[in-house]
């Protein structure tokens, strides 16, 4: 039997308080090429899911700080992205099934459970969420390759840090529509906002590298409301 192709790693979160179960799951999913990163409690995992890029999120529900059917609710209202969830729990009530399929759950496992099945159904939902070729986000001679993560303007190639790039892709995928600052701040930091400095200071550096060096603006500033990304208009406010 000829051997079979090996499955690329993923990139996988989990959000799991017992450390026993989180350290079998990263014991089995690393010793298979997997990538992981843990959070121990719903603020912190909720904070890791809106501001890094998963394959996958492992959720318990019942967490410290808060729980996992809240953090999935809050997950699909602000996320930028699709991020396949597979719930953890020791509730295998119909009942509770539901509560975790309608809080926005892919799909859910009962504890104990075998690590072979998890990593299978992880994969599973990853082959699922994966696109059949990456989007490109357009706007006048700016574009923003999804899959590469890259962006250029007029060809050229612009270095930019997570927090821009995810500021970038909102405001590229709402154009033309304004998107408020309490927006930009979930989507960045959950309900852990640093301060409003710290969202003037990515904004300034996103204009610095995407409008600065060329002629047309593209990044408009609605004051009192939030930024918008548009071709030139002299009717804006910049």
């Amino acid at each position: 039997m000829a051997a079979s192709k090996q499955q690329p790693g993923l990139r996988v979160l989990v959000v799991e308080d017992n450390e026993d179960i989180a350290g079998n799951i990263a014991d089995y999913l690393e010793a298979r090429g997997h990538m992981l990163d843990f959070a121990m409690d719903g603020i912190s995992g909720l904070h890791l899911a809106l501001t890094e890029t998963y394959d996958v999120m492992v959720l318990d529900i019942v967490l410290p700080g808060m729980d996992g059917l809240t953090l999935c609710r809050k997950l699909r209202e602000f996320a930028s992205r699709e991020l396949p969830v597979l719930m953890l729990t020791a509730r295998d009530a119909l009942p509770d099934k539901l509560s975790g399929f309608d809080a926005g759950a892919d799909d859910y496992l009962v504890k104990p459970f075998a690590l072979e099945e998890l990593a299978v159904r992880l994969l599973a939902l990853a082959k699922r969420n994966r696109p059949a070729s990456a989007a490109v986000l357009r706007l006048a001679d700016l574009e923003f390759d999804l899959g590469a993560m890259t962006v250029r303007r007029a060809g050229r190639l612009i270095e930019l840090n997570r927090a821009c790039l995810q500021i970038l892709k909102l405001l590229l995928q709402a154009s033309p529509r304004v998107v408020s600052r309490q927006e930009i701040e979930h989507a960045l930091w959950g309900d852990m906002v640093p301060g409003s400095d710290a969202l003037r200071s990515h904004i300034y550096t996103l204009r610095r590298k995407i409008d600065r060096p060329f002629p047309n603006p593209l990044l408009h500033t609605m004051h009192g409301i939030g930024y918008k990304m548009v071709a030139c208009d002299d009717n804006l406010p910049s």
